[in-house]
């Protein structure tokens, strides 16, 4: 934690406004644009719910991808490993970015005027799911961002993407056939679906697939610990 936010209260404390501060922009512009939320009443829940259920993903593949090149003078240590790393960086991000939900989500039902009944089950699973899809994704990067720096910059530039096109503006159930199928493929999708049932009882989440997201979501894990696994005495000695 203090790495990562400084000693201050204060650092910690940019891990709650940095999130808070976009919802507030998003629905400060799409209420200037648009009547009503495509669920709902509330632009800033509708909004919320999006952004802090990929913020589950990003956060987390972000900060983990550099879990072992920047604790690379710990690994001189024969008792850390470089799993220990990542390990770390999983529990502090995971924490950290379920309070920020906890907070800001909470704060935004606490003050509708409109009572929500929240599935806490959907909430819950689709959040894990996001987390465990993020550490496998990271995984694999931890080893091939030092094997290669060029596929850093590639994979940089795919995933920047993903934040308009995982559903975090718009319902996937809206997009038209055949392009809601290939929407679909993007298994944030369905994590952002699957999060927003928990808030939204009367979301029909046509297409939402958990299934699929527990494939996907343990598929990469189980890639990216085959990958680190095989790749110990590289990512010690790089």
């Amino acid at each position: 934690m203090g790495t990562r936010f400084g000693s201050k209260p204060g650092g910690y404390v940019w891990a709650l406004l940095d999130p808070a501060a976009h919802i507030l922009l998003m629905t400060v512009i799409f209420q200037a644009i648009a009547r009503a939320p495509a669920l709902g009443t509330s632009f800033a829940l509708f909004f919320a719910t999006g952004y802090i259920a990929f913020q589950f993903y990003q956060t987390m593949s972000s900060y983990l991808n550099s879990a072992v090149r920047a604790n690379k003078a710990l690994l001189s240590y024969p008792n850390v490993a470089p799993i220990d790393t990542v390990v770390a960086r999983f529990v502090l991000q995971a924490g950290t970015t379920s309070l920020v939900a906890f907070i800001v989500l909470g704060t935004i039902v606490a003050t509708m005027r409109v009572k929500t009944s929240l599935h806490w089950p959907a909430i819950l699973e689709a959040g894990a799911m996001a987390c465990l899809f993020g550490l496998g994704v990271a995984m694999v990067n931890c080893v091939l961002f030092l094997k290669y720096p060029l596929y850093e910059q590639v994979f940089n530039i795919v995933n920047r993407p993903l934040f308009l096109i995982s559903g975090v503006f718009f319902l996937p159930d809206s997009i038209p056939v055949p392009y809601r199928d290939l929407v679909l493929m993007n298994p944030l999708v369905h994590v952002i679906m699957g999060f927003r049932k928990g808030f939204y009882p009367e979301y029909r989440a046509i297409g939402l697939d958990m299934t699929y997201l527990y494939g996907i979501a343990f598929l990469t894990l189980f890639a990216g610990m085959l990958v680190f696994t095989l790749s110990r005495k590289t990512l010690r000695n790089e």
